[in-house]
């Protein structure tokens, strides 16, 4: 049985069905990609909108019943003529992190990128009667 995580202040762990920080705020709310969470009967499913993204941009983890989702992208463009040089940049990054309810299979995560969204499909246990224990009582 996995120990219930509790959201930390200033730190980007999130309760997978609350991704509200302390307060009701979500910091950083601009550049953190915007998240849809569905509870359907066999799986969750996970939207993240990620736009202007490559998928070998991402990288996403899962460890100890903590899903990690996180992308970088770096861009350059370099222009010369005549009297003038030209040289622009960008950087844009996120991560985001989720406990896991303890119902998800989590060797049957899926994920997939696809016009500016990931999804991913996290599929769930069947419930066991083998973690039910009943005590006597003496």
């Amino acid at each position: 049985m996995r120990t219930p995580r509790i959201p930390l202040f200033g730190s980007m762990m999130e309760d997978f069905w609350n991704n509200l920080g302390l307060l009701g705020r979500q910091s950083n709310a601009d550049s953190i990609p915007a998240v849809n969470i569905k509870d359907l009967e066999n799986a969750y499913d996970i939207e993240l909108a990620a736009p202007g993204f490559q998928k070998e941009d991402f990288k996403i983890n899962l460890e100890h019943g903590t899903l990690s989702i996180s992308a970088e992208r770096k861009t350059e463009k370099n222009e010369q003529e005549d009297n003038y040089t030209r040289k622009e940049f960008s950087y844009s990054s996120f991560s985001r992190s989720f406990s896991l309810p303890e119902d998800v299979k989590e060797e049957k995560v899926k994920a997939k990128y696809e016009n500016g969204l990931l999804h991913l499909t996290l599929e769930k246990t069947t419930p066991s009667l083998a973690h039910k224990t009943n005590i006597p009582i003496e």
